[in-house]
């Protein structure tokens, strides 16, 4: 026998007119709406509130109908929406597109609510027009799922055959063999594309015919975009003829820095500027009698500019300037000039500018960073990087009265971080047997022969540790003054804290006050890989003053000390206009301020073919993680020792033990 059909008609389509009467909310009424679709929940809304104005307006009264009532009529509208008699005959597909859409709630023409039975308004209709059977006229039935699609015969599930084919396979399938050939060549296509076109490429151009990166070059010109607002290492000021030299030894050298100082008004700021930060703080270490502040520096006319005035500053008598580069621009061998006129008069004696290096492992100003750091250019485990240069027991006894006058030769507390520091501890690297520290390289610190009352520039290497009595080779296998008519070792040639390599050169007394400006600068080679090639050669106003090599500061037997090196480390700059009894005594009654010192140029070379030359964290002498660990140290300038800022010297292991 055939199964009946699963479609049924559905209930009647209801199009109510009006609202209907209110009915009874009884049991038997709730009863006769259950289905399969469960029972509707209640509906609460605030909006209970407008429906009862409305039918207070239709005639219900002031209270309008009960909530039983207005319940049950949602239930049914409910009711009627899910079995498809409310609904149906609207939208674009309709059976009945010319329907009105009508329910409980829609208002009536009729100012009373019919009787639930009228079926008319009492007015006599128009004759009904013969029925067309159409798509409008044939009654909707519900569907049910269980029915196969009579549109699609995809949508028409079968577990049997499904699992049957499921299970069926042919190996010589010919749909099969070329959908899976359309994924081998797909698959192959795209390892050609992205894998193999580069590798061909690189194969086939080693040597790249466009100048930059990617395929393409740089960009899609070729060129390099300009983008003005992108700080540059090399200022676009420079001329390009100064975009080279060549050194003393011979070698060409490339510009990799300069500063022109063209742009009028800069500040020096922390934060201001990329490469330079000028510092607020009193220089302490050599006793100076004026207060550091940023505001003292600035750009005019093409200069850089740092004026010191008499101005009472934080309890001191005097404003000037220091202007650093430290953890911004450092490099490692090289040359440096700067274009500089003097501040002052060579009649008064008493100013003290300079323009210096110093390694970055070491804060110009920040004691803490310093201590146990400056000068040390020392990479031998030994009594070299002991306190006071001696062993517990006092050896060697040379040390005792080895400074000038027989005084005790240092004062230092030991290289902080030597060659015998132990392993695990507290150490930049890239070992911890590798000894570092903070050198110091002066391009010029000017001063005033007063029997003379003729300007000269003392041009130093600063090193520890020390030779017996400070006194260096100063033989001229291993040291040059190139005219001894204006270039003569200095007479300073250190103390307790620090062994001076230094010479002075007289300079022109008319470069002075932005009337006249002369260039000074040194160029400074060092390998550790071949360490006695190592060498510094000053330049005064031009010309070569003098040089030292790796000999000058060569093993000592009486101090007991060994090879001292030229410089490895990164080294930054530093530009200051400061005054110290320490350097010399000031001739107050013909001293007069403001005095400015100005700088027209600083220039950076290095030789063709350096890598990592540039930077002040390479990875031969890394600083920046060191720094980083240390920050209370490197951002406190009145801190004076290490143990201030809470950190300790590491163990050394031929002083200390491990």
């Amino acid at each position: 026998m055939a199964n009946p059909p699963r479609r049924v008609p559905p209930p009647g389509q209801r199009y109510d007119a009006v609202p209907q009467s209110p009915r009874s909310a009884g049991p038997s009424r709730q009863s006769s709406q259950s289905n399969s679709y469960g029972q509707p929940a209640p509906y609460q809304s605030s909006q209970n509130s407008y429906i009862q104005n409305n039918y207070s307006q239709a005639g219900y009264g002031q209270g309008g109908p009960s909530q039983s009532y207005l319940n049950t009529r949602q239930q049914e509208t409910a009711h009627g929406v899910a079995t498809g008699a409310i609904g149906g005959g609207y939208g674009p597909y309709s059976y009945n597109q010319s329907a009105q859409p009508t329910t409980a709630y829609s208002s009536s023409r009729f100012s009373h609510t019919p009787s639930e039975v009228s079926a008319t308004t009492g007015e006599k209709a128009a004759s009904a027009a013969p029925m067309v059977t159409n798509s409008n006229t044939v009654p909707p039935y519900m569907w049910d799922t269980k029915d196969p699609d009579l549109d699609d015969a995809l949508h028409n599930p079968d577990p049997v055959q499904d699992r049957a084919l499921d299970r069926s396979f042919t190996i010589f399938s010919a749909r099969g063999w070329a959908n899976a050939s359309a994924l081998i060549l797909l698959v192959a296509g795209l390892l050609v594309l992205f894998a193999g076109y580069p590798i061909i490429i690189w194969a086939r151009d080693r040597n790249p015919r466009i100048t930059g990166f990617n395929l393409g070059g740089i960009n899609g010109t070729g060129q390099v975009p300009n983008l003005p607002n992108m700080p540059s290492l090399i200022d676009k000021d420079t001329d390009k003829q100064f975009y080279t030299r060549t050194g003393t030894d011979g070698q060409k050298y490339n510009l990799v820095f300069s500063d022109e100082f063209e742009t009028d008004g800069r500040t020096f700021w922390p934060g201001d500027d990329p490469f330079w930060e000028g510092v607020d703080l009193n220089y302490w270490p050599t006793g100076d009698l004026e207060w550091y502040d940023p505001q003292a520096i600035t750009t005019e006319n093409g200069k850089l500019v740092i004026t010191m005035e008499e101005i009472n500053n934080h309890n001191l008598n005097f404003r000037s300037g220091m202007l650093q580069s430290w953890n911004k621009f450092c490099f490692t061998t090289g040359y440096i000039e700067v274009s500089v006129s003097m501040p002052g008069q060579p009649e008064a004696p008493g100013l003290w500018p300079a323009a210096w290096t110093m390694g970055n492992l070491g804060r110009a100003g920040y004691g803490s960073t310093t201590e146990g750091m400056w000068p040390y250019s020392y990479d031998t485990c030994d009594v070299g990087t002991f306190p006071n240069q001696t062993d517990p027991s006092g050896n060697p006894t040379s040390a005792a009265t080895g400074g000038t006058g027989g005084a005790p030769l240092s004062f230092l507390p030991g290289q902080r971080l030597s060659a015998c520091t132990c392993s695990g501890s507290d150490h930049p690297g890239p070992s911890v047997n590798k000894g570092r520290g903070v050198p110091e390289i002066d391009i010029f610190e000017t001063q005033i022969d007063t029997s003379r009352f003729q300007a000269e520039v003392s041009q130093s290497f600063q090193v520890a540790p020390y030779n017996y009595q400070y006194e260096f080779d100063n033989s001229s296998d291993a040291t040059t003054l190139y005219d001894t008519s204006i270039t003569k070792l200095n007479s300073y040639k250190g103390g307790q804290f620090q062994q001076a390599v230094s010479a002075v050169t007289d300079i022109n007394n008319a470069d002075y006050n932005d009337q006249g400006y002369a260039t000074y600068g040194y160029e400074w080679w060092s390998d550790p890989k071949n360490r006695d090639d190592g060498y510094i050669t000053w330049l005064s106003q031009g010309t070569h003053a003098w040089t030292i090599t790796s000999q000058t500061i060569g093993a000592d037997s009486v101090s007991e000390v060994s090879q001292r090196l030229i410089p490895e480390e990164p080294m930054y700059i530093i530009m200051n206009l400061g005054m110290s009894p320490s350097f010399q005594k000031q001739d107050f009654k013909h001293l007069t301020f403001p005095a400015k010192m100005y700088v027209d140029y600083v220039r950076v070379y290095q030789r063709a073919g350096v890598k990592d030359g540039v930077g002040c964290s390479p990875s031969s002498h890394p600083t920046a993680d060191y720094i980083q660990n240390h920050l209370n140290a490197y951002s406190n300038p009145n801190l004076t020792t290490w143990d201030q800022a809470g950190y300790t010297f590491p163990r050394n292991s031929k002083y200390d033990g491990c």
